[in-house]
């Protein structure tokens, strides 16, 4: 009796069963603003982050074979890598403590506070020695711009500076190593792309391309996610999707454990 006033109730039809709870739904993946320092800023969809210290993404590397990649678009402090939801994302450095894994701006791989050094063992640090000073009207002296590998001003002759001619200039620079051409860098620094490759035993670190080779092994945790660190002005934006430069052979983009909604 019940089931037939139930049904005249319904218009005489029966209900559908709500098939849309049961769908399987993967939401976006982003930087997690629940999971950042105090003074973190996310912009850009929360795929931009500067101010100081770090920041989590919203998913976990769960399955076998993940990759990402981080664009420095500004310089500074920043350490890329993974944590985990205990690490302390107060810090401007990753990897000082054992719940992060992390390449740094200061040419190391750092964990439980451990460092390791160099990355690159040519990439020179900015130091006194080698640092490119001026004079009084910001002309490069010559000792410094030659210890740098470039030219000072002053070197260059002066019917050079002081001609219109488009030819003659356009060869007297263009045979200045360095002056013209941009350099190469040994490094990840601004406008790089860092790749970061994870399958759950080794932890890899990719610049522009290039496999860095200075691996962390054994890497183990209940969940891992991306993590970026940043101080000093740096800007640094996360990649999860149309790479530019690829994933290694076999890995692809972090992807979500489907769920019931």
């Amino acid at each position: 009796m019940f089931c037939c006033l139930r049904t005249c109730l319904n218009g005489a039809q029966l209900r559908k069963p709500n098939i849309n709870g049961n769908r399987y739904r993967e939401p976006e993946v982003h930087l997690d603003a629940a999971h950042m320092g105090p003074d973190v800023i996310l912009l850009s969809h929360q795929l931009r982050v500067t101010g100081s210290g770090g920041v989590l993404a919203t998913a976990p590397l769960v399955q076998s074979k993940s990759y990402f990649e981080v664009k420095i678009q500004q310089s500074g402090i920043w350490s890329i890598g993974l944590a985990t939801r205990q690490a302390d994302l107060t810090r401007k450095w990753g990897g000082g403590e054992r719940e992060s894994w992390c390449l740094c701006s200061d040419n190391a791989t750092r964990h439980n506070d451990e460092e390791y050094r160099p990355v690159v063992a040519n990439c020179q640090q900015p130091t006194k020695s080698n640092a490119v000073t001026t004079t009084a009207n910001g002309i490069l002296n010559n000792s410094a711009a030659a210890a740098a590998g470039l030219i000072a001003i002053e070197d260059l002759q002066e019917d050079l500076l002081m001609t219109t001619g488009v030819d003659s200039n356009l060869s007297e620079l263009n045979a200045v190593p360095g002056l013209i051409s941009t350099p190469q860098r040994d490094f990840p620094d601004e406008g790089d792309i860092v790749g970061v490759a994870f399958d759950h035993i080794e932890l890899n670190f990719y610049f522009n391309g290039k496999h860095l080779e200075v691996p962390f092994r054994n890497v183990r945790a209940p969940a891992l996610f991306p993590v970026i660190y940043v101080g000093n002005g740096a800007i640094l934006d996360i990649i999860l999707d149309n790479f530019t430069h690829g994933p290694p052979s076999g890995f692809e983009r972090i992807l979500l454990e489907q769920s019931l909604l």
